[in-house]
């Protein structure tokens, strides 16, 4: 159950990383009474799969901002720099929004969840870190050793994410594995790349 992300080019001929994309769960529908029929999620009435369809929403936003991420133009040094730290820059908004949304689920209703998701912010805000000063360098850089530096660097940074594992928060957590196991957006995740 490990969120892939496959980087598709080598930085040397422009940095691309393609990701698959994440769905959305289907609503669930219950009989409301004799009053008529309502639309209920699934993990509305288990606060458990409530909260690890938000923590695998999280990570599949990760996986839609990395799977639209701009292109780099190796065309020449100065527009595969230029264009490497506009990627960069995408980069570092996804991980801001990520965390962002982690940290918004609230306390986990389950003993671990809270540990899992915390490890799982250090890694991320690690990884925006070293891209946010790989994209800085690249803006400012006007050494050519310093640009291939960079390119390196953002090269190292996007190969991080490539072995990120999100899920294995969920996965060490056995009623979170159990709730993730039955919400379509946790199973879209761990699905293997064509």
């Amino acid at each position: 159950m490990r969120a892939r992300f496959t980087v598709l080019a080598a930085l040397a001929t422009g940095v691309g990383l393609g990701l698959a994309g994440c769905g959305q769960q289907p609503a669930v529908t219950s009989h409301a009474g004799q009053e008529g029929l309502a639309t209920v999620s699934a993990s509305e009435a288990d606060p458990v799969s409530a909260w690890a369809e938000g923590y695998c929403g999280a990570a599949g936003g990760l996986v839609r901002t990395l799977a639209s991420l701009p292109s780099v133009d190796p065309s020449s040094p100065r527009q595969a720099s230029r264009t490497s730290g506009e990627l960069m820059a995408a980069v570092v908004r996804g991980l801001d929004r990520t965390t962002a949304a982690l940290d918004d689920l609230g306390p986990a209703p389950v003993a671990g969840g809270d540990t899992s998701r915390a490890d799982a912010v250090v890694q991320l805000e690690g990884i925006r870190a070293r891209a946010d000063d790989v994209r800085h360098r690249l803006d400012s850089s006007t050494d050519p050793e310093a640009t291939k530096t960079a390119l390196r660097d953002a090269r190292t940074s996007l190969d991080e994410l490539d072995r990120l594992d999100l899920l294995r928060g969920l996965r060490d957590v056995p009623q979170l594995a159990a709730a993730s196991s039955r919400i379509p957006v946790c199973q879209e995740l761990v699905k293997q790349p064509r």
